[in-house]
């Protein structure tokens, strides 16, 4: 198991950071080369779909940190993760917080009609496997063994 000092994933950029960041170098280069994602006449129904995805954001975000809290563990990663969730987001997906920031990050981009942080998605969610994700599932391999290991083999990643 590790000392107390190393029962957390490792983890050193809180997540949520990694999503703004995207969005702040998204919308910085829109600023710079403004592409939009739809032309000015199908404004209205990509303003439409932006504040559905915002929407299933709110709604998985509140899910998931329900589920999180009354499973009595937390969701910050340099925290030690106290018991397994299965229930609630976490039957469909394994990282339903991650998912729902990227359903933000989509959203906003929708809503500003901004090409460019839409695109910033795409190395966002690379990033968040690569630096958050695989640390917070070798720790919990670590921690939880074959208990985590089938709840991998059950559920995904993502969808």
């Amino acid at each position: 198991m590790g000392t107390a000092a190393s029962d957390n994933s490792g983890v050193r950029i809180f997540p949520p950071a990694i999503y703004l960041a995207g969005i702040g170098v998204g919308f910085l280069l829109q600023w710079l080369w403004p592409i939009p994602i739809v032309p000015a006449g199908l404004l209205l129904a990509v303003r439409v779909a932006g504040g559905l995805v915002m929407a299933l954001w709110l709604g998985l975000n509140i899910w998931a940190l329900s589920t999180f809290f009354r499973a009595g563990t937390t969701p910050n990663p340099t925290r030690p993760t106290t018991a397994l969730t299965f229930n609630g987001p976490y039957r469909f997906t394994r990282n339903p917080m991650y998912l729902s920031l990227a359903f933000l990050q989509t959203g906003i981009a929708l809503l500003a009609n901004a090409l460019w942080s839409l695109l910033f998605a795409i190395p966002v969610l690379w990033l968040v496997k690569r630096i958050v994700i695989d640390r917070e599932e070798i720790y919990l391999e670590r921690k939880f063994g074959e208990e985590y290991l089938a709840y991998k083999r059950r559920v995904r990643r993502w969808l």
